[in-house]
């Protein structure tokens, strides 16, 4: 198992966001709502929750389907060892997009 330390994950070209942004869109499958979910947003308190917990390297994302088929994520802290911390917070409850999305951008096409 990786070893983390805080600082993985690197800066990318919004180009390049674009484009696999773009890739996913053109191949997305629409769930039991008839909905393509683009993105996730998960206000700055709950990220921090999860990153404030004693020995939280960063935080890993799982991809989820709810009761209803929608796509979900779900955050939770990872330790040094690359662990999730199942003791700690787990969370959900982003708001989704669509239908709160950003207006059409580089990235919401």
């Amino acid at each position: 198992m990786a070893n983390f330390n805080g600082s993985e994950g690197a800066p990318i070209e919004l180009a390049q966001a674009a484009s696999w942004t773009r890739n996913y869109r053109s191949k997305a499958v629409a769930g039991a709502e008839g909905v393509v979910v683009k993105a996730h947003f998960f206000g700055r308190d709950i990220l921090q929750q999860i990153l404030d917990q004693p020995g939280c390297m960063g935080i890993r994302m799982y991809y989820a389907r709810d009761e209803k088929g929608q796509k979900q994520l779900i955050l939770i802290g990872a330790d040094a060892n690359g662990k999730d911390m199942q003791e700690g917070t787990v969370a959900d409850g982003s708001v989704v997009c669509p239908p709160d999305c950003t207006p059409a951008g580089e990235l919401n096409g």
